[in-house]
């Protein structure tokens, strides 16, 4: 079902550093965004309110991105790390380790089974979700 919008623009306010990333969740229910400030925040798109604070990052967030399925939310930070986390309880499933510069980008295959970053270490890594490691 997809959301209803009336004619005014939403100001999602929360964050208390710059905003580096938005993404959609694939139904348009929920909105995340990655700060300068550390966190990841669930916003409600309809109506501003916002409705998770993630926070695991211990630098600022560069990325965001919702799997194709909507169940899992990928952040990466400038503490060299991506973390994954469901996005209906805010919990962090995941750290992933391995970059040694900031990750810049985080996106998921099309199935979801697979997460790339990308980072100033001028790489790309490929991480298997469902076994939490690089391929």
């Amino acid at each position: 079902m997809q959301p209803t919008w009336d004619s005014k623009l939403q100001k999602l306010e929360g964050h208390t550093a710059w905003v580096y990333s938005v993404a959609f969740s694939p139904d348009g229910q929920l909105l995340a965004s990655g700060s300068g400030d550390e966190t990841v925040r669930l916003w409600n798109p309809a109506t501003g309110e916002q409705l998770q604070k993630l926070e695991g990052h211990t630098a600022s967030v560069y990325s965001v991105a919702f799997s194709p399925d909507g169940q899992l939310l990928a952040s990466g930070s400038d503490d060299k790390t991506v973390r994954l986390w469901n996005p209906a309880t805010g919990e962090q499933l995941q750290k992933l380790e391995g970059h040694t510069a900031w990750v810049y980008s985080v996106a998921f295959s099309p199935d979801g089974q697979l997460l790339a970053s990308g980072s100033g270490d001028e790489t790309v890594r490929l991480w298997n979700l469902a076994m939490g490691e690089q391929l």
